[in-house]
């Protein structure tokens, strides 16, 4: 069984430039709920990081998102599954399929 690592980085207040758009808990347990039920045969380990405040053991990879996320070079939310980038901001299903299709189901 295909093992895969979801990280999403977020904070309590809601992204200025994302408005109307969810919290960054909400995309989480959305996302939680969504892969499970689409993809019974992949198996996801999740994780929440909130930027403001998780700031102790996190890695070196974690680190350079949330320096990105604090230099406004991507937004929040922010999704990556195995350390690669899958989407920020107003998280739609779409991308996130379309990332798992290319990169986790066998084809």
């Amino acid at each position: 069984m295909t093992k895969v690592s979801v990280v999403v980085y977020g904070a309590d207040v809601v992204c200025a430039s994302c408005v109307n758009a969810p919290t960054s808990q909400d995309t989480y347990d959305w996302l939680k709920a969504l892969l499970e039920r689409k993809y019974p045969d992949i198996n996801f380990e999740y994780t929440y990081i909130d930027f403001e405040k998780d700031t102790e053991n996190l890695t070196d990879h974690d680190q350079q998102f949330i320096e990105q996320i604090e230099n406004d070079e991507l937004f929040y939310p922010l999704v990556t599954m195995n350390d690669m980038y899958v989407a920020d901001g107003y998280v739609q299903l779409k991308p996130i399929t379309r990332f798992i299709d290319e990169h986790f189901v066998a084809q």
